[in-house]
């Protein structure tokens, strides 16, 4: 099976269903997964069509994690992730775990996780780079390295703690706890629980995808500085976007269809 089999992507009116392909295997992370999500990824990027995207597994799980084959080969300390064949990244994220998880959020246009089942380990650090995450209340997640003897090293350490706070991410990697879905948005783990988060989360990226993209994607890009940059930065950071947007065709065009009770026709970005 190739990287393209291993995930699955499908455009339709602007929204990206992307899935993860291996359900035999709950969609375990092997080299040829890893290689597949960062080369989804990385397409979508440059599809100016593309306005919001879904990220899930196909089958009963999201993602499991590692597969045994890549624990086996620990034992002898090989490392089976880095013979993926990727190109070199010029980001922050350059392991290859690393780049299958941040590659979602890099991307410009927002990417909704819609998880049910396992969502485990690797599994869950690739769900902790959509930027909304949507999970069925009996799923399962886990921070689960450390039952193998590990660290959570797919950006893990330093995405989680802004998103439950340092000491819960801290509770939650050293005891490898497993927390169900509902506990899990009750953390902050995730945005919030429905018993069928695939066709949650594609309502909503519709409805986002319903909005200008040169907003969305100027709000995306706003939220992801806030905590990270300092309140002048910050600031002045809205004025800037804002100036761009006021008196775009967009931004009349959101205007205009308002005035007129009609749906909105947008020009996405070249």
């Amino acid at each position: 099976m190739t990287e393209q089999e291993r995930v699955r992507v499908e455009v339709t009116d602007g929204v990206a269903d992307v899935r993860l392909s291996r359900p035999e295997k709950r969609n375990a992370l092997d080299p040829a997964m890893f290689e597949g999500l960062v080369e989804a990824g990385e397409q979508l990027k440059k599809d100016p069509a593309v306005r919001a995207v879904v990220l899930s597994g196909e089958g009963h799980d999201f993602c499991a994690g590692l597969d045994f084959a890549s624990f086996q080969a620990m034992r002898s300390g090989e490392r089976l992730s880095a013979s993926a064949q990727l190109p070199p990244s010029a980001g922050p994220a350059r392991a290859t775990g690393q780049r299958a998880a941040w590659v979602w959020a890099e991307l410009e246009v927002p990417v909704i996780a819609a998880i049910r089942g396992n969502a485990l380990g690797g599994g869950l650090q690739i769900a902790l780079g959509a930027d909304i995450r949507i999970v069925a209340p009996d799923a399962k997640l886990s921070v689960l390295e450390a039952k193998w003897g590990l660290i959570p090293d797919m950006t893990g350490t330093q995405v989680l703690p802004e998103l439950v706070g340092r000491d819960v991410a801290k509770e939650l990697t050293l005891t490898a706890r497993v927390v169900g879905g509902t506990e899990a948005a009750a953390l902050g783990l995730c945005t919030r629980t429905d018993d069928d988060p695939l066709a949650a989360a594609l309502e909503l990226a519709r409805q986002i995808a319903g909005r200008s993209p040169h907003a969305v994607r100027a709000a995306k890009r706003l939220l992801d500085l806030a905590g990270r940059v300092d309140l002048t930065t910050g600031f002045a950071a809205e004025q800037t976007e804002i100036g761009a947007l006021i008196g775009s065709p967009n931004q009349v065009e959101a205007v205009t269809a308002g005035f007129e009770k009609r749906a909105p026709v947008f020009t996405d970005p070249m």
